[in-house]
C-alpha cells in the first residue's frame, strides 16, 4: 500500500537521519537522537514513510532475555526511499535559496 507523503520539515528532519547511511538499519532510539524528535512525533513519520514504501521495517530477531534488552524494529530506506528522500530534501534546499534570495550555497545531495 502506497500513500503520498507531506515531506514536513520534521519528516525531512528523519529522511536526513535516513541519508547520512541510507544502507544502515536504524531503530527509534537511534532516529529520535538524529533528528531530535520525541517518539510521539517520529513513530507517525516513519508510519507514513512506511505507507509510501519509502521505508521497510522489521523486527530484530534475538532472545531478549539473552540479549538483556527489548528486540529493536529496525527501519531502512527501500531504494525508491532513498530517490525520493534525496529528491525531496534537494527540492527542499532549492525552496531554501530562493526563500534566502540565493545566499544559500547548495550542498551535494
Amino acid at each position: 500500500m502506497t500513500s503520498p507523503v507531506r515531506v514536513t520539515a520534521a519528516v525531512s528532519k528523519v529522511l536526513a537521519a535516513f541519508l547520512e547511511d541510507p544502507e544502515a538499519d536504524r531503530y527509534g532510539l537511534d532516529l529520535m537522537r538524529v533528528s531530535g524528535h520525541p517518539s510521539g512525533t517520529l513513530y507517525p513519520i516513519l508510519l507514513r514513510l512506511q505507507r509510501a514504501g519509502w521505508v521497510a521495517a522489521e523486527w530484530e530477531q534475538i532472545d531478549p532475555v539473552a540479549a538483556g534488552r527489548p528486540a529493536r524494529r529496525y527501519y531502512r530506506l527501500t531504494p525508491d526511499g532513498v530517490v525520493a528522500a534525496r529528491t525531496e530534501i534537494a527540492a527542499l534546499r532549492q525552496q531554501l535559496d530562493r526563500a534566502l534570495g540565493g545566499v544559500a550555497k547548495p550542498r551535494p545531495a
